[in-house]
């Protein structure tokens, strides 16, 4: 009886108003609470706002790879580090073999298939035509179709929407205080600009960052602030651990605690608790009971696939055994 009264309180309980006025002050206090506190408020707002037994697979493919002109110091593509990170540069691949993969990845349980090339911004020529076709294709197929091609300008936006794309990733990273220390080919206002010309042409946002940069407590809450300044908040965030990259500026950096990752994807569902949180790189480093933290906490979605553009990670059919076991099914 206790227990029957119980849920049907939980249930009778308001999902909580959606935000854009977020102080740093407010967010801090969230993430400084203790850690159990912590994950008990974001799991009430999960539940409240999403349905916590599904989790979205995404498949991730680089059709075109390195010598992208942009310093990112934590990028193996950058054509910056290319002669200390020894990465082979590709050409853009070909549509049908960008169509194959994303049958298979459809095959093995994907919902979503996204693709990535490394450009500072989208070409105007038939690389971009190929680009379309691509997202055609992969829309026919019944998945969503998601793209992270660089800065776009608003008449690439409208052509994109056209073709059916269903998501546009592009990540804001970190704090706008600590991003010149990381980036300094492009300015934050440039990936506002281009989240605004997505926004513009009907296409979902896609945008998240990425921790274990060397940014402190305060940048981490930052880029929360940042992201849930956006109207409306982004459909998907990304939530990135640093995997040092021999070769780049930053691959001597400590590994992000699990705890951290944990404390700040529950922040940001209770910050934005209708957006889709994606558990991205860097979860090849954790365990499964680091991955059902994160999924506790509000991670509802994850990259799914042996790779992500240059960086491993988990194997499939690890994957899927261990939503089994905790019971939460894929979309």
């Amino acid at each position: 009886m206790h227990n029957k009264s119980v849920a049907s309180s939980e249930n009778q309980m308001s999902a909580p108003p959606l935000r854009y006025d977020w102080s740093t002050g407010e967010i801090l206090k969230i993430y400084e609470l203790p850690l159990l506190d912590l994950l008990y408020k974001a799991h009430t707002v999960h539940k409240k706002c999403n349905n916590n037994s599904k989790m979205q697979l995404a498949s991730l493919l680089n059709i075109k790879t390195g010598s992208c002109p942009e310093d990112c110091k934590y990028c193996s593509q950058s054509a910056h580090y290319a002669k200390t990170t020894n990465l082979k540069s590709e050409k853009l691949m070909e549509l049908d073999s960008v169509i194959k993969q994303a049958r298979i990845a459809k095959s093995k349980g994907a919902a979503r298939f996204c693709i990535g090339a490394a450009w500072r911004n989208i070409p105007d020529d038939k690389s971009f035509q190929t680009v379309l076709k691509i997202v055609k294709e992969i829309r026919s197929l019944k998945m969503e179709a998601c793209a992270t091609l660089g800065m776009l300008n608003e008449s690439q936006a409208k052509d994109l929407a056209e073709a059916g794309l269903t998501a546009y990733n592009h990540n804001l990273d970190t704090s706008p205080e600590f991003y010149g220390k990381i980036i300094s080919t492009r300015k934050y206002a440039d990936r506002l600009k281009t989240i605004e010309n997505v926004r513009s042409a009907g296409i979902t946002v896609c945008s998240g960052g990425i921790i274990g940069l060397g940014e402190t407590k305060i940048d981490r809450i930052g880029l929360i602030k940042s992201l849930a300044k956006l109207k409306p908040h982004p459909e998907s965030i990304p939530i990135n651990t640093l995997v040092p990259i021999k070769g780049t500026p930053l691959e001597q950096n400590k590994p992000v605690r699990p705890i951290d990752l944990v404390r700040l994807i529950a922040t940001t569902r209770i910050v934005m608790p209708k957006s889709r949180i994606r558990l991205s790189a860097g979860r090849s480093n954790l365990s499964e009971e680091a991955q059902v933290m994160c999924f506790f906490a509000g991670a509802n979605s994850i990259f799914y696939g042996e790779k992500l553009l240059t960086t491993e990670n988990n194997i499939e059919d690890e994957d899927l055994k261990l939503l089994e076991d905790i019971g939460i099914e894929h979309e």
